[in-house]
Protein backbone atom coordinates (compact mmCIF):
# COMPACT_ATOMS: atom_id res chain seq x y z
CA UNK A 1 0.00 0.00 0.00
CA UNK A 2 2.70 2.40 0.73
CA UNK A 3 5.06 2.08 -3.37
CA UNK A 4 8.09 3.21 -3.59
CA UNK A 5 9.13 4.94 -7.01
CA UNK A 6 8.55 1.49 -9.22
CA UNK A 7 11.99 -0.30 -9.63
CA UNK A 8 12.86 -2.15 -12.93
CA UNK A 9 11.61 -5.33 -11.25
CA UNK A 10 8.71 -3.24 -9.77
CA UNK A 11 7.67 -2.72 -13.25
CA UNK A 12 8.04 -6.25 -14.51
CA UNK A 13 5.66 -7.47 -11.41
CA UNK A 14 3.04 -5.11 -12.33
CA UNK A 15 2.98 -5.56 -15.78
CA UNK A 16 2.96 -9.36 -15.22
CA UNK A 17 0.30 -9.21 -12.90
CA UNK A 18 -1.83 -6.77 -15.22
CA UNK A 19 -1.10 -9.36 -17.65
CA UNK A 20 -2.42 -12.27 -15.99
CA UNK A 21 -5.53 -10.30 -14.82
CA UNK A 22 -6.09 -8.91 -18.18
CA UNK A 23 -5.78 -12.82 -19.20
CA UNK A 24 -8.21 -13.92 -16.74
CA UNK A 25 -10.87 -11.46 -17.94
CA UNK A 26 -10.37 -12.21 -21.51
CA UNK A 27 -10.23 -15.74 -20.65
CA UNK A 28 -13.31 -16.31 -18.44
CA UNK A 29 -15.83 -16.71 -20.57
CA UNK A 30 -14.45 -19.78 -22.21
CA UNK A 31 -12.00 -21.68 -19.98
CA UNK A 32 -13.59 -23.57 -17.18
CA UNK A 33 -13.95 -22.38 -13.38
CA UNK A 34 -10.79 -24.45 -12.14
CA UNK A 35 -8.73 -22.90 -15.44
CA UNK A 36 -9.91 -19.12 -14.44
CA UNK A 37 -9.61 -19.87 -10.87
CA UNK A 38 -5.60 -20.94 -11.36
CA UNK A 39 -4.91 -18.19 -13.41
CA UNK A 40 -6.80 -15.41 -10.65
CA UNK A 41 -4.43 -16.55 -8.37
CA UNK A 42 -1.65 -16.50 -9.84
CA UNK A 43 -2.29 -12.65 -10.98
CA UNK A 44 -3.15 -12.38 -7.24
CA UNK A 45 0.14 -13.43 -6.47
CA UNK A 46 2.28 -11.59 -8.67
CA UNK A 47 -0.01 -8.52 -7.47
CA UNK A 48 1.13 -9.71 -3.51
CA UNK A 49 4.97 -9.92 -4.63
CA UNK A 50 4.27 -6.56 -6.78
CA UNK A 51 2.90 -4.73 -3.42
CA UNK A 52 5.47 -6.86 -1.12
CA UNK A 53 8.27 -5.65 -3.26
CA UNK A 54 6.79 -2.09 -3.16
CA UNK A 55 7.06 -2.04 1.01
CA UNK A 56 10.63 -3.14 0.93
CA UNK A 57 11.36 0.19 -0.59
CA UNK A 58 13.69 2.87 0.98
CA UNK A 59 11.54 6.17 0.67
CA UNK A 60 7.84 4.98 1.51
CA UNK A 61 5.35 6.72 -0.14
CA UNK A 62 1.43 6.82 -0.65
CA UNK A 63 -0.82 7.93 -2.88
CA UNK A 64 -4.52 7.70 -4.70
CA UNK A 65 -2.93 4.85 -7.18
CA UNK A 66 -1.27 2.40 -4.70
CA UNK A 67 -4.56 3.18 -2.82
CA UNK A 68 -6.75 2.04 -5.30
CA UNK A 69 -4.33 -1.25 -6.24
CA UNK A 70 -4.11 -2.58 -2.49
CA UNK A 71 -7.79 -1.97 -2.62
CA UNK A 72 -8.46 -4.07 -5.97
CA UNK A 73 -5.54 -6.77 -4.10
CA UNK A 74 -8.25 -6.79 -0.96
CA UNK A 75 -11.60 -7.20 -2.77
CA UNK A 76 -9.70 -9.96 -4.55
CA UNK A 77 -8.60 -11.95 -1.52
CA UNK A 78 -11.94 -11.68 -0.10
CA UNK A 79 -13.50 -13.40 -3.60
CA UNK A 80 -10.35 -16.25 -3.06
CA UNK A 81 -11.54 -17.09 0.57
CA UNK A 82 -15.48 -16.73 -0.29
CA UNK A 83 -15.30 -18.59 -3.02
CA UNK A 84 -14.19 -21.59 -1.06
CA UNK A 85 -17.09 -21.29 0.84
CA UNK A 86 -19.56 -20.27 -2.52
CA UNK A 87 -18.53 -21.87 -5.45
CA UNK A 88 -20.90 -20.66 -7.25
CA UNK A 89 -20.03 -16.74 -7.04
CA UNK A 90 -19.55 -15.90 -10.39
CA UNK A 91 -17.49 -12.65 -10.24
CA UNK A 92 -13.89 -13.43 -11.77
CA UNK A 93 -13.79 -11.69 -14.39
CA UNK A 94 -15.11 -8.31 -13.00
CA UNK A 95 -12.64 -8.93 -10.72
CA UNK A 96 -9.75 -9.13 -12.81
CA UNK A 97 -10.52 -6.38 -15.27
CA UNK A 98 -10.59 -3.80 -12.23
CA UNK A 99 -7.13 -5.41 -10.83
CA UNK A 100 -5.90 -5.10 -14.05
CA UNK A 101 -6.90 -1.09 -13.99
CA UNK A 102 -5.71 -0.92 -10.92
CA UNK A 103 -1.90 -2.27 -10.95
CA UNK A 104 -1.71 -0.20 -14.08
CA UNK A 105 -2.81 2.87 -12.33
CA UNK A 106 -0.26 2.75 -9.58
CA UNK A 107 2.79 2.39 -12.00
CA UNK A 108 1.87 5.19 -13.47
CA UNK A 109 1.10 7.26 -11.07
CA UNK A 110 3.34 5.58 -8.01
CA UNK A 111 2.49 8.24 -4.90
CA UNK A 112 4.24 10.61 -3.15
CA UNK A 113 6.61 10.09 -0.22
CA UNK A 114 5.32 10.92 2.96
CA UNK A 115 5.97 13.56 5.60
CA UNK A 116 9.27 13.12 6.77
CA UNK A 117 8.29 14.07 10.26
CA UNK A 118 5.53 11.49 10.04
CA UNK A 119 5.14 8.61 12.94
CA UNK A 120 6.77 4.93 12.13
CA UNK A 121 2.44 3.72 13.47
CA UNK A 122 1.10 6.14 9.90
CA UNK A 123 1.78 3.22 8.08
CA UNK A 124 -0.37 0.98 10.32
CA UNK A 125 -2.94 3.90 10.30
CA UNK A 126 -3.24 4.16 6.57
CA UNK A 127 -3.68 0.31 6.59
CA UNK A 128 -6.54 0.45 9.14
CA UNK A 129 -8.37 2.91 6.40
CA UNK A 130 -7.50 1.08 2.99
CA UNK A 131 -8.69 -2.46 4.56
CA UNK A 132 -11.54 -0.58 5.37
CA UNK A 133 -11.98 0.66 1.50
CA UNK A 134 -11.49 -3.57 0.81
CA UNK A 135 -14.31 -4.45 2.75
CA UNK A 136 -16.62 -1.53 1.33
CA UNK A 137 -15.35 -2.61 -1.97
CA UNK A 138 -16.48 -6.08 -1.35
CA UNK A 139 -19.73 -4.75 0.25
CA UNK A 140 -20.45 -3.02 -3.29
CA UNK A 141 -19.18 -6.14 -5.87
CA UNK A 142 -21.91 -8.37 -3.74
CA UNK A 143 -24.45 -5.48 -3.98
CA UNK A 144 -24.23 -5.19 -7.63
CA UNK A 145 -24.11 -8.93 -8.04
CA UNK A 146 -27.77 -8.79 -6.34
CA UNK A 147 -28.81 -6.05 -8.14
CA UNK A 148 -27.85 -8.32 -11.76
CA UNK A 149 -29.10 -11.18 -10.28
CA UNK A 150 -32.76 -9.16 -9.02
CA UNK A 151 -32.71 -7.97 -12.93
CA UNK A 152 -32.06 -11.83 -14.39
CA UNK A 153 -35.25 -13.07 -11.84
CA UNK A 154 -37.39 -10.39 -13.56
CA UNK A 155 -36.60 -10.94 -17.02
CA UNK A 156 -37.71 -14.44 -15.96
CA UNK A 157 -34.11 -15.70 -16.27
CA UNK A 158 -31.37 -17.54 -14.48
CA UNK A 159 -29.80 -15.85 -12.01
CA UNK A 160 -25.46 -16.34 -12.62
CA UNK A 161 -25.05 -15.46 -9.16
CA UNK A 162 -25.15 -18.72 -8.44
CA UNK A 163 -25.67 -18.03 -4.50
CA UNK A 164 -29.18 -17.03 -2.83
CA UNK A 165 -30.52 -13.32 -2.62
CA UNK A 166 -30.44 -13.51 0.76
CA UNK A 167 -27.53 -15.24 1.65
CA UNK A 168 -25.89 -12.71 -0.65
CA UNK A 169 -27.52 -9.89 1.13
CA UNK A 170 -26.13 -11.26 4.18
CA UNK A 171 -22.60 -11.53 3.68
CA UNK A 172 -23.15 -7.96 2.13
CA UNK A 173 -23.70 -6.55 5.66
CA UNK A 174 -21.41 -8.16 7.43
CA UNK A 175 -18.60 -6.71 5.13
CA UNK A 176 -20.08 -3.55 5.79
CA UNK A 177 -20.04 -3.91 9.58
CA UNK A 178 -16.91 -5.11 9.47
CA UNK A 179 -15.60 -2.06 7.58
CA UNK A 180 -17.58 0.54 9.76
CA UNK A 181 -15.56 -1.03 12.65
CA UNK A 182 -12.19 -0.15 10.82
CA UNK A 183 -13.27 3.04 9.34
CA UNK A 184 -14.36 4.08 13.09
CA UNK A 185 -11.14 3.33 14.21
CA UNK A 186 -9.01 4.93 11.21
CA UNK A 187 -11.32 8.17 12.31
CA UNK A 188 -11.18 8.04 15.95
CA UNK A 189 -6.91 7.73 15.67
CA UNK A 190 -7.07 10.63 13.35
CA UNK A 191 -8.66 12.35 15.82
CA UNK A 192 -6.71 11.52 18.95
CA UNK A 193 -3.28 10.87 17.63
CA UNK A 194 -3.05 13.31 14.35
CA UNK A 195 0.20 15.01 16.10
CA UNK A 196 1.55 11.45 16.82
CA UNK A 197 0.99 10.27 13.19
CA UNK A 198 1.56 13.22 11.02
CA UNK A 199 4.11 15.23 12.67
CA UNK A 200 4.02 18.29 14.76
CA UNK A 201 2.85 20.19 11.91
CA UNK A 202 -0.52 18.05 11.97
CA UNK A 203 -2.09 19.85 15.62
CA UNK A 204 -5.63 18.95 16.35
CA UNK A 205 -8.44 17.78 13.93
CA UNK A 206 -8.36 19.30 10.63
CA UNK A 207 -11.65 19.97 8.75
CA UNK A 208 -10.45 19.21 4.85
CA UNK A 209 -11.85 17.63 2.07
CA UNK A 210 -10.74 14.32 3.12
CA UNK A 211 -11.74 14.64 6.85
CA UNK A 212 -15.27 15.65 5.29
CA UNK A 213 -15.68 13.56 2.92
CA UNK A 214 -14.75 10.51 5.44
CA UNK A 215 -17.19 11.75 7.89
CA UNK A 216 -19.96 12.29 5.76
CA UNK A 217 -19.26 8.63 4.49
CA UNK A 218 -18.54 7.08 7.95
CA UNK A 219 -22.39 8.94 8.76
CA UNK A 220 -24.10 6.86 6.05
CA UNK A 221 -22.73 4.10 6.85
CA UNK A 222 -24.05 4.10 10.36
CA UNK A 223 -27.52 5.65 8.70
CA UNK A 224 -27.19 2.25 6.59
CA UNK A 225 -26.86 -0.40 9.51
CA UNK A 226 -29.17 1.46 12.21
CA UNK A 227 -31.58 1.02 9.28
CA UNK A 228 -30.95 -2.55 8.54
CA UNK A 229 -31.49 -2.83 12.29
CA UNK A 230 -34.36 -1.03 13.25
CA UNK A 231 -36.52 -0.81 9.93
CA UNK A 232 -35.30 -3.53 8.00
CA UNK A 233 -33.74 -2.03 5.58
CA UNK A 234 -32.87 -4.00 2.43
CA UNK A 235 -33.17 -4.48 -1.50
CA UNK A 236 -33.05 -1.34 -3.33
CA UNK A 237 -32.90 1.29 -0.64
CA UNK A 238 -29.92 -0.34 1.31
CA UNK A 239 -27.55 -0.53 -1.68
CA UNK A 240 -28.73 2.96 -2.85
CA UNK A 241 -27.31 4.14 0.57
CA UNK A 242 -24.17 1.81 0.41
CA UNK A 243 -23.61 2.94 -2.52
CA UNK A 244 -23.87 6.86 -1.71
CA UNK A 245 -21.91 5.77 1.71
CA UNK A 246 -19.01 4.28 -1.20
CA UNK A 247 -18.71 7.60 -2.97
CA UNK A 248 -17.88 9.50 -0.49
CA UNK A 249 -15.40 6.94 0.81
CA UNK A 250 -13.80 7.09 -2.29
CA UNK A 251 -13.78 10.66 -2.65
CA UNK A 252 -12.38 11.06 0.97
CA UNK A 253 -8.89 10.29 -0.15
CA UNK A 254 -8.62 8.80 -3.41
CA UNK A 255 -10.71 11.53 -4.62
CA UNK A 256 -8.37 14.45 -2.78
CA UNK A 257 -5.13 12.66 -3.31
CA UNK A 258 -6.07 12.28 -7.22
CA UNK A 259 -6.44 16.19 -7.45
CA UNK A 260 -3.46 16.80 -4.99
CA UNK A 261 -1.34 14.14 -7.11
CA UNK A 262 -2.35 14.76 -10.47
CA UNK A 263 -4.70 18.06 -10.91
CA UNK A 264 -2.69 20.39 -8.68
CA UNK A 265 0.84 18.41 -9.12
CA UNK A 266 1.22 18.90 -5.50
CA UNK A 267 2.80 15.97 -2.92
CA UNK A 268 1.79 16.82 0.56
CA UNK A 269 1.35 13.79 2.62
Amino acid sequence: MILAIPSPLGVALGIAAAAAYGATAAASSWLGRPSTQSMLGLAWLLHASLLAWSLAGADPRFGFAPALSVTAWLVTTVYAIESRLYPQLQVRRVLAGLGAAAVLLALAFPGTPLHVAASPWLPLHLALGIASYGLFGAAVIHAWIMTRAEKQIRLAAEPQAGVPLLTMERLTFRFVTAGFVLLSATLLAGLLFSEQLYGPHARGWKWDHKTVFSVLAWISFAVLLIGRARFGWRGRTARRVLYAGAALLLLAYVGSRFVLEVVLGRGAA
